[in-house]
């Protein structure tokens, strides 16, 4: 069995990814404990930024920040494409050694990145932060929580009880992760499929520091659905399953019936026909949708259209200076890997 072997990381850099969508009440409070954390840490970092097609003053507020603290990167989507899309728009810019996930919210403790980063140094490529207790949830949304994190540990072979966003990569599983070309991403999934060596830590959720959650139970169910389908061929294993079993069960349904027809004991008039009719038939057309909607996402595939689109700021937008430019993070950076090298 192998062991992880401990890395010299005393200079190496850490790039967060933070995917924000309409939360300029938190932005302030949020970069300020993100960076006090970072900072703290000793090492080179940079924040960036993923503006998700915000609709309200969060863009803005974030160029004033990074136009104010040259380690804040800023990331404009064009319109609103997801979580999924913003946290690999995020890994595209990211020239960290270690690359760090976390919410906006602080529902993921930034006082938990010390720790991540001991483990990261201690050999392991993935820190996976796990839930040991959920925020307060409908008692409903739990019980979908949890019917999805069991249905997705089937189908990627890997545990998912408490399973987050919350994570420590290391470059090289970054850079896997970035080579990768579907566009129907799970990111959860995708991280737990490259197969580098992980190890979980737990932590408790917050509450949220600021304003509401945006996730709609709607936007919640269509996430696990579209997620389900796009790493797990389960649902079409399930229909062929459900077809293998109606035909036992007509099977044996017909050498019953043959058995009374001999017997005497037929029965009489459409009942059990219309019974079987309707129950084959709605097993046929549950079917024939589920593979209509595999067939959708394969459209989607198809098409190869990016997963996101980045918009360039206005002069108007920015203070000073373009905080999209990596030039002063890259040279810090840059900096901090010479000096590891060295």
């Amino acid at each position: 069995m192998m062991t992880a072997q401990p890395r010299n990381h005393a200079e190496k850099s850490l790039s967060a990814i933070v995917p924000l969508f309409n939360e300029q009440e938190l932005v302030e409070l949020s970069l300020q404990v993100l960076v006090d954390q970072l900072q703290a840490t000793g090492h080179p970092f940079e924040i960036i930024c993923v503006d998700d097609g915000s609709s309200d003053g969060t863009l803005g507020q974030l160029y004033r920040r990074a136009d104010s603290d040259k380690r804040i990167r800023v990331v404009a989507l064009s319109r609103n494409f997801g979580k999924e899309a913003a946290m690999a728009a995020g890994l595209e810019v990211a020239d960290g050694d270690a690359v760090l996930f976390l919410d906006a919210d602080l529902q993921h403790p930034p006082e938990l990145i010390p720790q991540m980063l001991e483990l990261w140094q201690s050999g392991y490529d993935i820190v996976n932060g796990v839930k040991e207790q959920r925020a307060r949830e409908p008692f409903v949304y739990r019980i979908f929580a949890n019917l999805f994190n069991r249905l997705m540990a089937g189908a990627a072979d890997s545990d998912f009880r408490g399973a987050s966003d919350f994570k420590l990569l290391d470059r090289q599983v970054a850079d896997v992760l970035r080579q990768l070309p579907e566009t129907r991403r799970f990111f959860r999934g995708l991280v737990a499929w490259s197969g580098f060596r992980s190890v979980r830590l737990p932590y408790a959720v917050k509450e949220r520091a600021a304003g509401k959650t945006k996730w709609s139970s709607l936007g919640l169910l269509r996430y696990s659905i579209r997620n389900l389908l796009a790493f797990s061929e389960m649902p079409l294993r399930a229909v062929a399953t459900a077809g293998f079993c109606t035909l036992i069960f007509s099977a044996l349904l017909a050498a019953w019936q043959l058995y009374r027809f001999v017997t005497g004991w037929t029965l009489s008039g459409f009942t059990t026909v219309i019974l079987l009719q309707l129950f084959l038939g709605g097993l046929l057309l549950t079917g024939v949708g589920i593979v209509a909607v595999y067939l959708a996402e394969m459209y989607g595939e198809v098409k190869q259209r990016p997963l996101y689109v980045i918009r360039r700021p206005r002069e108007s937008e920015l203070v000073q200076h373009e905080p999209t430019e990596p030039s002063a993070v890259s040279n810090q950076l840059s900096a901090g890997n010479q000096k590891s090298e060295s």
